[in-house]
């Protein structure tokens, strides 16, 4: 079992760990002297043990903070997934009915018939007005 020094409040401490777990206690010491750190900057030099206890709280009160983050935002995801398997589960839509108008064959004929009967018209009227040569 590896033995590794970490140091926390300026104090080293010899702690063992299991074999390949060096790089995750370092980086629990670390958070553990940072809180340590802020300690000491707010209220000076204290006892070992007090340092300890009180690092150890500010970091268990982050950890209550964050697991109550992960509650929040795991309901928030379990609410998310159910309208999402709502929405999976819902049957499709009705196709949207488009109707085209259709122009009924006999209605083309007379507009056709009244538009060459329009040009006829036309043409007899520019012939009556037009001053005879």
């Amino acid at each position: 079992m590896p033995e590794v020094t970490i140091h926390i409040g300026g104090r080293g401490f010899e702690v063992s760990c299991q074999e390949g777990e060096e790089s995750y206690l370092h980086s629990a010491a670390k958070m553990l002297d940072d809180e340590a750190q802020v300690l000491s900057d707010q209220i000076g030099r204290m006892p070992e043990a007090r340092m300890l206890l009180m690092a150890g709280l500010m970091l268990a009160d982050k950890t209550a903070a964050v697991e109550d983050r992960i509650k929040e935002v795991e309901a928030e995801l379990a609410e998310r997934e159910k309208e999402l398997a709502e929405l999976r589960d819902a049957p499709a839509p009705e196709p949207e009915r488009v109707e085209v108008p259709v122009v009924p064959p006999q209605v083309a004929e007379t507009l056709a018939a009244l538009a060459t009967r329009s040009e006829a018209l036309a043409q007899e009227l520019e012939e009556k007005l037009q001053p005879a040569e």
